[in-house]
């Protein structure tokens, strides 16, 4: 039963990341805070950190089902993965204003929109910040081989497809035929290698 609600935790955690993040519906909550609308980035921010970290918190606190053992090369292999994912999302966001992302630099984001970053690891893939997770997740799972793990890792993977079909829809709103054209130029998660 545990393990349902950690199910359950995740698929709550993505829906209101998405259902949070799109335009109509921070537009309607723009429309109801107004001045105070400035904070919405920082509280979502927030929101999602606190609740991320609850579910990891929950996994914790329940009784582990080993999948299969953990050995060396499970476990540098986990390491690695998780290494390397963590290295696309801290690199990836060197083009990106991490005080903006966070909302440490209070501002109306439906009004002063970032500008569209197409350099760096976004030069190779859409979304290296999900690459990076997923990497990292898959190397928790190998070095934690238990249910728990599982259930964060296949959340993600599931989670992914729906995350990027409406981030994309909001980034095509936003930014118009260039995120089209990107769109078309550059892989979502897996880059091409290019000859």
């Amino acid at each position: 039963m545990e393990y349902l609600f950690l199910g359950l935790g995740w698929m709550l955690f993505y829906s209101s990341h998405t259902f949070l993040a799109m335009l109509n519906i921070k537009r309607k909550i723009r429309s109801q805070l107004k001045g105070l609308y400035k904070w919405y980035r920082l509280s979502y921010s927030l929101f999602s950190t606190l609740f991320f970290f609850a579910l990891f918190l929950y996994a914790g606190s329940i009784p582990r089902i080993w999948l299969f053992g953990s050995g060396p090369v499970s476990t540098y292999l986990g390491f690695m993965l998780a290494t390397f994912g963590t290295i696309i999302s801290v690199k990836s966001m060197r083009n990106v204003s991490a005080r903006r992302f966070i909302g440490l630099r209070p501002k109306d984001d439906l009004s002063e929109t970032e500008p569209l970053v197409t350099e760096g690891w976004y030069g190779y893939m859409r979304h290296p910040l999900y690459a990076g997770l997923i990497l990292i997740f898959i190397g928790y799972f190998l070095y934690a081989p238990n249910l728990s793990s599982l259930i964060h890792l296949s959340a993600l993977l599931l989670y992914l497809p729906v995350g990027i079909y409406y981030e994309e829809k909001k980034l095509l709103e936003i930014h118009g035929n260039r995120y089209a054209a990107y769109q078309k130029e550059i892989p979502a998660i897996i880059p091409r290698i290019k000859k």
